[in-house]
Order: C-alpha cells, then structure tokens, then sequence
C-alpha cells in the first residue's frame, strides 16, 4: 500500500492484544492508540506475555503513556465510552472497537462523529450496521460508503464457509449447527449472582449451553439460505479452541469421502489460507495460534442413512478471526487506493 492505514484500538483484550501482535510488524499498519480501562503498565504487561500464546518476540517497552515495539510507537488513552476521545486528533484512520460492550449503531457512530473514518466491531451487533464482511464469503461486495462494519463472530465466520461449501458443493436443504466454545472474558470463575442464570455459574467447572446470533447472521449475510439454519452454543472449560459441529441436510448426499474431497478442495483452492483441512486425530488445543479461519477435521466426517451429513471443523476463537479482521481492513483501503 502507498500510504500506512492508522489503526486505533478501542479495548485491548483478547481480541485487541491479538490484532496488536498480529499486525505490530506489518509495514502497512500504523498503530496511533489503543483505549482501555487498564493503566498502561497493566496492558505493557498483558500484551508482553499471554498466557495462551506466551512471550512476544519483540521487546514490549513503556515511554510514559505509550507502548514502544519495534517501530510501533502507540499512545494508551483512558477507556470512556465512544465519543469522548477525538481520533481526528490521533490521525486515526480506522478505529477497531474490541470492547465488546458498544453493540449498536447509535453508540459506534459516537466514533464516527469524533474523526474517526470507518469503525469496525469484533462481535455480532445487535442491530444492522453498514455492513457485515466475512472474508471468503462476501468482502468483494464492500462498498466506501461503509463507515460501520461489523466483522461478525468467529463463530459466525465458520458457519458461513461451512455453509457456502456445502451448498456450492451439494446444494443445502437445511443445517444444524452446535458450536463447542471455549469459555470467554465475562464468565465468572465460580457461581455468582447474574441476570442469566446458566452463564451466572462457573465457566470453568461446567459445560454451559448458551445462546448464538451466528445462524440468524448468516441467514441476514446470506438470504439465500433464510429459514434453513439454527444453533446452539456450549461454552465448556478451555481457555482456547473451538468447533462448529454441523448436521445438514443435502440436495445431494455425498459419502464421506466425496464429503472431505470438496472441502479439501476449497481450503486448497478457493479458499486457501482462510479453510484449513486436517487428517490428523487433531484436538482443540492443536489449533492454538491457527491463522485460518476454520481447520477442517476429515476425520470426523459421518452420515447416517444416506440422509444427513455430520461435519467438524476447528477454530482458534481469537487468533484466526483477528487475523480476518485485518484482512477486511486491507480490503477497505485496497478500495480506497483504487477509486
């Protein structure tokens, strides 16, 4: 690209400290802030070493209130709610909101009023946005009109490939999904008092059903396939890795092997370097650090009565998804670049 794209962090979890070390040393990303609650030695701290995907190669320094790393020089802004930090000021290009609280248009728009140029949300929103842009699926269709963008799930990723795969491949009459989730940031560790009562209970002593806007997203991303999807969430004891575990119903039942052939096919075509594909009896921490969206798992592959197709696919719930985040940011200054 001939001009660097400044990047703003809102919220520097898990999602913001992946995106951070995934992009740090791309000449292409100029990382101007990152906005968080924690004092910026908390977060030096936090992003030097992580417990899921350990140490950083590079030497993480504090200069005052800002993050020093190799050619990053980011400044560390007090978390507030969207609106109250001017990102013209910061020259900040694109604002990436990671804090997993403001999920509406009315509250992301507050970054827009306050300079930024485009804002993108790392979580289903909970109400329509310019646009959702899944990578493989529909990021050719971006338009520069979008100023909010919602980068959907990772969840909500996996599903979408597996969908569009199938379908391509043997025409979906409808599908199942059940997604095996790691635990996350806002579940408790023992039982506490909450407004829902299963995810008020201990995240890492129980298997605990949960909830998913990723197959009524999928339904909106994709119309094609409207009233053909639904699902439930697990969220179980792991701090990383998950599955999508799909059940379909095909136009054209393939057997096993011509089932695993057609994925195989996309993850090495089509789809390369966003589908993976694995022979091996692989489990969730194998995927730990995984920059595909999704890892196909052949080996889990069933059919039953020549009816119903039974599909496992893996995912690092942070590490890929961010890295499709940076991605869609690319696509929108590719755009840019040549209009």
């Amino acid at each position: 690209m001939s001009k660097k794209i400044n990047i703003a962090l809102y919220g520097f979890g898990r999602i913001g400290r992946n995106l951070f070390r995934l992009g740090y040393d791309n000449p292409n990303y100029n990382f101007v802030a990152i906005s968080d609650f924690g004092s910026a030695d908390t977060l030096q701290y936090l992003l030097a070493r992580d417990s899921i995907h350990g140490a950083m190669e590079d030497v993480v320094e504090l200069d005052g209130n800002y993050l020093n790393v190799k050619d990053q020089h980011v400044r560390v802004i007090s978390g507030g709610e969207p609106g109250a930090i001017p990102w013209d000021a910061l020259e900040a290009d694109v604002v990436i909101d990671a804090t997993g609280r403001f999920l509406t248009r009315e509250k992301l728009a507050l970054h827009i009023e306050s300079g930024a140029k485009r804002v993108f949300l790392t979580r289903n929103p909970k109400d329509d946005l310019d646009r959702y842009v899944i990578p493989g699926i529909n990021e050719k269709n971006i338009s520069l009109s979008d100023k909010i963008v919602s980068t959907t799930s990772s969840t909500t990723q996996v599903l979408a490939l597996m969908v569009k795969m199938l379908d391509e491949a043997f025409g979906l009459e409808r599908a199942m999904m059940t997604t095996v989730h790691a635990y996350t940031a806002d579940q408790p560790l023992a039982d506490v008092a909450g407004v829902d009562l299963r995810r008020s209970r201990s995240a890492v002593e129980n298997i605990i059903p949960n909830t998913t806007r990723s197959p009524a997203l999928v339904e909106e991303i994709m119309p094609q396939y409207k009233d053909k999807i639904q699902g439930i969430a697990f969220n179980v004891p792991v701090p990383n890795g998950s599955c999508v575990d799909l059940t379909t119903e095909l136009k054209n039942t393939p057997s096993v092997k011509e089932a695993n052939e057609a994925i195989k096919n996309f993850s090495e075509k089509s789809l390369n370097g966003i589908v993976g594909y694995t022979s091996d009896p692989i489990v969730s921490s194998d995927v730990s650090g995984r920059e595909e969206t999704m890892v196909f798992d052949e080996k889990a592959t069933m059919i039953t009565k020549d009816a119903l197709l039974k599909t496992l696919c893996w995912y690092d719930n942070g590490w890929g998804f961010s890295k499709r985040i940076l991605e869609v940011i690319d696509c929108y200054a590719k755009l840019e670049e040549t209009s």
